[in-house]
């Protein structure tokens, strides 16, 4: 018997043995999850700060407007009777876009024409008493007063004619007039009236422009027109593509607004330029002027490296982080006047500072600076 008791207590045991090296072995495997190291960042490329000279200039917002473009108006009082097109419907030269209630001016026609007929009936029996009046006077039969008096009569049916002709003329203007056409092809902006409406004299009813040409409209302070005058090179950032072309041609209105102080310059767009876009959009209108005489140096960062987030314009900047190498911390900066592909920095950085090209990769978890 004595010599039996160690297997029981063995059998007794051995279950625990298996159970707990599962235990440990999954602390160990825990263990080694949770001192894994991390993934590694995004590597994003950087670009020291320095001091650039950089030209005279200023950029300001500017519009896009068509060229040919027209407020069409009624130019007769009456009812609109039809508005056969809408806002974005394209339309031919000489298409009639709008019909205002003509029944006075069909009326005023109808007794023109009534005019016509009446004057040249009583012409044509002015005419034959004055030929029979001649003959008989040529014959002897009456006094030289009578074929004067025929001849006047005459004279006077030729006036009355002419003048029913003209009313007629005026009447079939004052028909015209109701119906407003197309002055080109092109497009309608906007309707400014509803069919049933009352249309008066000079009261707006559609604006329709020409796709092309169009040109951007800058309203520039009087105070900045020497400079524009001046410029090098005037740009125009056309809207959705952020390329910056040069117009075709540039003028400018030669007086300033009394009021706001400016002055208009229009700078119209090349065809190719200016296709598929359209009025009304917003442009940036960028005056480049020589390299400044003195004091030309500005500290310049890439247009790329800017985050804009509201009201918010930052960066991202290389910084230390202890022994885990190099990182980045976003940074709010003012900036100033764009100069190429590059925006003038008043405050926030430094020369030798250096910013990440990538602001959005920067602002992930783990990103690195790229190595050179």
């Amino acid at each position: 018997m004595p010599d039996r008791l160690p297997f029981p207590r063995c059998s007794h045991l051995s279950p625990i043995r298996p159970l707990a090296a599962l235990l440990l072995a999954g602390l160990l495997g825990a263990g080694v999850a949770v001192a894994a190291e991390p993934a590694p960042g995004p590597q994003v490329p950087v670009v020291s700060l320095g001091s650039q000279t950089v030209g005279e200039g200023a950029e300001f917002d500017g519009s896009l407007q068509a060229v040919r473009q027209s407020v069409l108006s009624a130019q007769a009082s009456g009812r609109i009777a039809s508005l056969s097109v809408k806002a974005g419907d394209r339309v031919k030269a000489g298409q009639v876009l709008a019909v205002i209630d003509d029944r006075a001016t069909q009326a005023g026609v109808a007794q023109a024409q009534a005019g016509v007929a009446q004057a040249d009936a009583q012409l044509a029996n002015a005419k034959a008493a004055y030929e029979r009046t001649r003959d008989l006077r040529a014959q002897g039969f009456i006094a030289q007063a009578a074929l004067d008096t025929a001849l006047a009569q005459y004279k006077a049916a030729q006036a009355g004619t002419a003048a029913a002709r003209a009313g007629q003329t005026q009447a079939s203007v004052a028909q015209g007039f109701t119906r407003l056409t197309a002055p080109w092809d092109g497009w309608v902006l906007a309707t400014h009236a509803e069919a049933g409406a009352l249309a008066m004299p000079g009261a707006p009813i559609l604006t329709v422009y020409a796709p092309q040409p169009i040109r951007a409209v800058v309203h520039v302070p009087a105070s900045q027109q020497a400079l524009a005058q001046s410029a090098k090179k005037i740009e125009v950032q056309l809207p959705g593509t952020g390329k910056w072309v040069v117009p075709a041609s540039t003028s400018t209105v030669p007086a300033a607004d009394p009021v706001s102080q400016t002055v208009e310059w229009r700078l119209n767009l090349s065809e190719s330029d200016g296709a598929g876009q359209v009025p009304g959009r917003q442009v940036k209108v960028r005056f480049a002027g020589a390299p400044a005489a003195s004091d030309g140096q500005r500290l310049v960062v890439p247009a790329s490296a800017l985050l804009r987030r509201g009201e918010l314009t930052g960066v991202y900047v290389v910084i230390a982080k202890g022994d885990s190498g190099k990182g980045f911390a976003l940074r709010a900066v003012r900036t100033g006047a764009s100069h190429g592909d590059g925006v003038e920095v008043l405050a926030g950085l430094k020369a030798g500072d250096q910013v990440a090209l990538d602001p959005v990769r920067a602002g992930l978890s783990g990103a690195q600076p790229a190595a050179k």
